[in-house]
């Protein structure tokens, strides 16, 4: 059973970075696509960016600019969020999730697996 544990939320203060991670138990991270999603306060859960098992190809959200990098470190089975320039419009609670798929894409129902969750703020 794949078990996915999101960490590093915390509150920041705008242009602040914050480094999410994704730590995988029940399969080696390497065999996953892996995706973070996010959902703000009052909206529908959206996606934030992906890295593909196959490749290392990596998709990004158009509305992130940049600001946004996903990596992966396989010896430490685990994929991280490098969040920089953080504005009020980022916060939300940000989902880690995985699926065996080579090409996910950006929808949700792609992905088999799912996190908790782990909260950012970042105020003005």
């Amino acid at each position: 059973q794949v078990q996915l544990v999101e960490s590093g939320g915390g509150l920041v203060q705008a242009g602040e970075s914050l480094r999410l991670s994704c730590a995988a138990s029940g399969r080696t991270i390497s065999n996953l696509s892996i995706g973070w999603f996010r959902r703000a306060p009052g909206k529908e859960r959206e996606f934030v960016a992906a890295t593909y098992r196959s490749g290392g190809f990596t998709l990004y959200a158009d509305f992130l600019k940049g600001r946004f990098t996903i990596s992966r470190d396989d010896a430490k089975n685990t994929v991280s969020l490098q969040m920089n320039s953080l504005n009020p419009e980022d916060t939300a609670v940000y989902y880690c999730a995985g699926t065996d798929r080579h090409l996910p894409g950006k929808a949700q129902s792609a992905y088999d697996y799912w996190g908790q969750g782990t909260q950012v703020t970042a105020s003005s």
